[in-house]
């Protein structure tokens, strides 16, 4: 979705009548883009990305059969086995697309993309006049409806999320775009160059740091999309910053050494007064038990972890294991 903000605000400040088409619900066609969307008009010009192209020509026909003054309309497709195949798509399958004017969304909806903020739209698919009506969403302490929690619940995840759910005003459609996960990498090295560029391929960014200070500034500065990873053991360095960490509620905090090494870092957290709750939120040792012995093994394990931990999943993790480490 993001990828479409620069296109979307052309289109608008064109006056072109264009579309905004992802899916509201689907069955089938394996692994997938959970982000992916596509703008297009009923000339038949498409941008972005959704199902490898194969529904395109359909919903460029619904674009051209648009009634003057709709707000929305949801299309039913569905791909078989041997379409599929063409389109270089796992399996066949079938989605229900919600096709959106682009004038019926918000102008704020793109800006807070292109700024890479966490943010959600929640758009009405009740019938009636506010059919296809749709609002931004922020992550917000106390949700008010529904509509604020599930978008909190999906944000919360730090990856591109989408629900459909009935609220206290009908049936909502929930899109979640947070802000996507910053590796704060402490230290410096082989492994950290490694860990870099498994974000990258990941599409998250990545900073090195080699002091508390400037760990601490950086931790804060993208508090809502940070992840720290320590690989330094100079303990003027790691401990100040690990506890900077988890006082800023960053979700995952990790750090890399053999167990003497944790068992030196959770003393000096101790001893700076963190509690018990906050020193089991560390990941030390770091990463999930892959067996990972080579740097490229190891950042592979340390980026899993992240994964896993971000979208709340229980894993198996080098900290949960007794044996020793490779």
């Amino acid at each position: 979705m993001r990828e479409l903000v620069e296109t979307a605000r052309q289109w608008a400040a064109e006056g072109r009548a264009g579309f905004l088409a992802r899916p509201v619900a689907e069955q089938g066609f394996g692994p997938r883009d959970p982000a992916g969307a596509l703008l297009l008009d009923a000339r038949g010009h498409c941008v972005g990305s959704l199902y490898r192209g194969v529904f395109d020509a359909e919903l460029v026909a619904e674009a051209g059969a648009w009634t003057p003054g709709a707000t929305a309309r949801v299309c039913e497709v569905s791909v078989g086995a041997d379409e599929a195949v063409g389109a270089k798509l796992t399996c066949g399958g079938r989605a229900e697309i919600l096709l959106q004017p682009l004038a019926a969304v918000p102008a704020e909806w793109w800006q807070l993309l292109d700024e890479g903020v966490g943010v959600a739209l929640v758009t009405r698919l009740n019938e009636g006049a506010d059919h296809g009506v749709s609002e931004v969403v922020r992550a917000v302490d106390e949700p008010t409806n529904d509509a604020e929690r599930r978008a909190g619940e999906l944000l919360a995840t730090r990856r591109p999320g989408r629900d459909a759910l009935y609220g206290q005003s009908g049936l909502v459609f929930v899109e979640a775009y947070p802000s996507a996960p910053h590796l704060v990498i402490g230290g410096s090295g082989e492994l950290a160059e490694i860990i870099a560029r498994q974000a990258q391929l990941l599409e998250w960014g990545a900073d090195f740091v080699t002091g508390a200070a400037e760990a601490e500034k950086l931790l804060a500065a993208r508090r809502d999309a940070a992840c720290l990873v320590m690989l330094s053991h100079d303990p003027e360095f790691d401990v100040p910053t690990l506890r900077a960490a988890l006082a800023l509620g960053i979700p995952y905090v990790g750090a890399l050494g053999s167990r003497k090494t944790t068992a030196r870092r959770r003393e000096g957290l101790e001893a700076a007064g963190v509690t018990e709750a906050e020193l089991a939120r560390v990941h030390g040792p770091i990463g999930l038990d892959l067996g990972a012995r080579t740097p490229a093994e190891t950042a592979l394990a340390i980026c899993a972890e992240i994964l896993a931990v971000l979208g709340g999943h229980d894993v198996r993790a080098l900290r949960d294991s007794d044996g020793p480490l490779r």
